[in-house]
């Protein structure tokens, strides 16, 4: 398993080892002694799994309070754009974001830290998409921001986007709350 830094302080894209013969492959996505080897200390408690459509984005969403959520993102089927929002005030890269294509070919595994907004879109005919979350869903703690702000400029990789009601009504990006102060550590 490898890990590399990206251009966000803390997001990480993990790439494991996969091991492939004439049956398939077998791979450990998630191994939490080499994540806390590299000072990724969360324990997580809840698994969510989405299905989605082609052209489908979902986000940008996060959790703030007592429930902010680190989360630990992989496809396993599919092909998706997978999109984290750095909402840490005081950060140097406040309001930059990454985006990694994630997919069941290449099993690339995107760690993105509580302070972080995340979305994806679907690249491929549909997707099935994986998270493990380190803290549990609160809605009255989930907050969200518009995928089409033009501060953000994200290129989601699509045209003629599927959104649900609610993501198309979320607010500006410079409309969030300072739910998180970047520390410096």
């Amino acid at each position: 398993m490898e890990i590399h830094e990206t251009k966000l302080k803390d997001v990480l894209i993990i790439t494991p080892s996969v091991f492939s013969d004439e049956r398939g492959y077998f791979l450990e996505s998630f191994k939490k002694k080499i994540f806390e080897e590299r000072g990724i200390k969360y324990d997580f408690v809840q698994d969510n799994i989405s299905k989605s459509k082609q052209n489908t984005i979902r986000g940008l969403h996060y959790q703030v309070g007592d429930f902010a959520q680190g989360k630990l993102c992989q496809v396993v089927y599919g092909r998706v754009l997978d999109v984290a929002v750095d909402i840490r005030f005081g950060s140097s890269t406040f309001g930059k974001y990454i985006a990694a294509e994630l997919s069941e070919t290449n099993h690339e595994v995107l760690w993105i830290p509580p302070g972080f907004a995340h979305g994806f879109s679907v690249l491929s005919e549909e997707a099935i998409f994986h998270y493990k979350c380190t803290n549990y869903y609160s809605k009255k703690d989930e907050r969200a921001i518009l995928f089409s702000d033009k501060n953000l400029s994200i290129d989601w990789n699509i045209t003629d986007p599927l959104v649900s009601a609610k993501d198309l009504e979320a607010p500006a990006f410079r409309d969030i709350g300072q739910d998180f102060t970047y520390s410096g550590k």
